[in-house]
């Protein structure tokens, strides 16, 4: 993945993480999210509260997939299953540090969250729906908004703020002028969109979706 931010990149990992029986791989889940890592960091440093939690979450996740237990964390799904059979989610001794409290459930719930928010964001943009702080303020407040404390709310709120109009923001994608840039973020958010669902619906089936 090159060092700048490539849209197509990001839908492209994303896309390759979806087997045809809709797992989802956690290899290519996380090189979709580098990705994103990216946009929020050419967003500026405000957007830094965010993008610290998902790059430490992401460390999270490769040093489970690539510890002793990593076989288990080749999907989603198999990692569902493995920490709900070991007692994992609940805090249970984690495999690669010893320690209690860490979970790869837990871990990408953090993720899933935060992937909503941008889904809602990147499609509102792509529909031209409003301008891009509106957009982002409306998408963190139906996601991440209920997950954060007053203090991030307000550092989050002053973020949104600093993002530039639509055209410029559109630019900032790496995918062409505007008009093509607009045309493949129309295809990147139903890419993001199944990763979100698929997600959602493994996590509500076994009541994870409301883990500390």
């Amino acid at each position: 993945m090159s060092e700048e931010f490539s849209l197509q990149e990001v839908i492209d990992s994303f896309r390759l993480s979806l087997s045809d029986s809709k797992e989802i791989f956690l290899d290519q889940y996380v090189e979709g999210w580098r990705g994103l890592v990216k946009l929020l960091n050419s967003l500026g440093s405000v957007f830094g509260f965010i993008s610290k939690d998902v790059v430490n979450k992401l460390s999270i996740l490769v040093s489970l997939r690539g510890g002793p237990e990593g076989a288990h964390y080749l999907s989603l799904q198999s990692m569902v299953q493995y920490e709900l059979q070991s007692g994992l989610v609940e805090g249970g001794d984690n495999p690669v540090s010893g320690t209690r409290g860490v979970s790869g459930c837990r871990t990408l719930l953090r993720l899933h969250r935060a992937l909503r928010w941008l889904q809602l964001f990147l499609g509102g943009v792509s529909r031209d729906e409003g301008t891009p702080p509106t957009l982002c303020s409306l998408a963190y407040s139906q996601s991440l908004s209920q997950h954060h404390p007053w203090v991030i709310r307000s550092a989050a709120g002053l973020a949104f703020r600093m993002l530039p109009p639509r055209d410029p923001f559109l630019r900032m994608l790496n995918a062409g002028e505007p008009p093509q840039a607009v045309e493949v973020l129309g295809g990147a958010v139903p890419v993001l969109g199944e990763v979100y669902t698929i997600t959602e619906e493994l996590y509500s089936k076994h009541d994870l979706l409301n883990l500390p």
